[in-house]
């Protein structure tokens, strides 16, 4: 849209009016008088910020909603040094013709027909025939949610694109693994990173935005370690695969949480499993981390990030060069 102002150049005392997306949206009230208010998170493909529509009329009758876009006006203040927006006015009257959806949606920074392309293809090219045939199959049913799924509701990777973008990664992370530890079976390995995380299409309710409303009921009964290997078993017994490699298969989804507090019941029991649960971490650290440091000057230190264990990340000064 014209004249957009993007999140994450919002600075303090700024006057803002613009359209932007719900995350989301509650009524609450105040603690010290009981006045009705709205807490909304907004966000575009730059970032998010929370705001607050002060005493809320008591016709209000939940006409905003979430995932859906609305015009803003308000300024930006900082709140126990957290920049937060106040609202002014809250409108559903903007022309929708003039709006993007793109535009405020955080997508992985490749596309996502391109990135799966590019893992069909290498899987394609796997000399260990059982293991191609698994992945090939699985691929194939998981198409379609993978193009537009996150990988995480609010933690890493919880963009559209994010899950196959974080399969990518890992991938190329593997890939200098068995490089430089050649003993490693780098089609199990790679096997592990396609397969650990793929049943989150299930676990999670996403819609094509990649923004997950809730955990379904089986996701948060099961988990996605559970159905993963409900959904390995069901295309092994498909494709009649030997009990090893299913065997294997399963226990690289069922491990790479590491321990039984994060959802794993056992530990890597082989060097494919191992290396998959740091490759796994490196990634989503690596991910976070990105994105704090994208958001805050150097020679500052960001909040405290729930994910990362409530550190603080330093942003470093640039460093004179030669």
């Amino acid at each position: 849209m014209k004249d957009h102002i993007n999140i994450k150049d919002f600075k303090l005392g700024q006057r803002i009016q613009g359209v932007y997306l719900i995350r989301s949206i509650n009524v609450k009230l105040t603690n010290s008088s009981n006045k009705k208010y709205l807490d909304i998170n907004f966000s575009d493909k730059t970032g998010n910020i929370n705001a607050k529509l002060w005493d809320l009329k008591d016709d209000y009758n939940n006409e905003f909603k979430e995932n859906s876009l609305v015009r803003v006006k308000g300024c930006v203040l900082s709140w126990q040094g957290v920049m937060q927006l106040k609202i002014e006015n809250l409108s559903n009257d903007f022309e929708r013709e003039d709006v993007n959806i793109d535009d405020y949606v955080q997508c992985a920074p490749m596309d996502s027909n391109y990135m799966f392309d590019e893992l069909y293809n290498l899987i394609s090219l796997f000399k260990q025939k059982e293991i191609k045939l698994v992945l090939l199959s699985v691929l194939d049913i998981k198409k379609d949610k993978l193009l537009y799924y996150p990988a995480a509701k609010s933690n890493h990777h919880s963009i559209k694109g994010g899950l196959l973008y974080h399969i990518l990664s890992m991938i190329k992370l593997g890939e200098g693994m068995c490089s430089l530890y050649p003993f490693v079976n780098k089609e199990l390995l790679f096997a592990g990173i396609v397969l650990h995380d793929i049943e989150k299409t299930e676990e999670m309710d996403s819609n094509e935005l990649g923004i997950v409303s809730t955990y379904t009921a089986e996701g948060q009964m099961l988990s996605h370690l559970i159905q993963g290997i409900t959904l390995v078993d069901r295309v092994c017994n498909n494709l009649n695969i030997s009990s090893e490699v299913r065997m294997l298969l399963q226990h690289m989804i069922l491990s790479h949480h590491y321990e039984p507090e994060y959802g794993s019941p056992i530990k890597p029991m082989i060097i494919e499993a191992e290396l998959l649960h740091y490759i796994d971490v490196i990634d989503a650290r690596m991910y976070d981390m990105k994105k704090i440091i994208d958001n805050i000057n150097e020679g500052d230190f960001s909040d405290r990030i729930f994910s990362l264990n409530s550190r603080r990340i330093y942003k470093p000064r640039k460093l004179l060069e030669e």
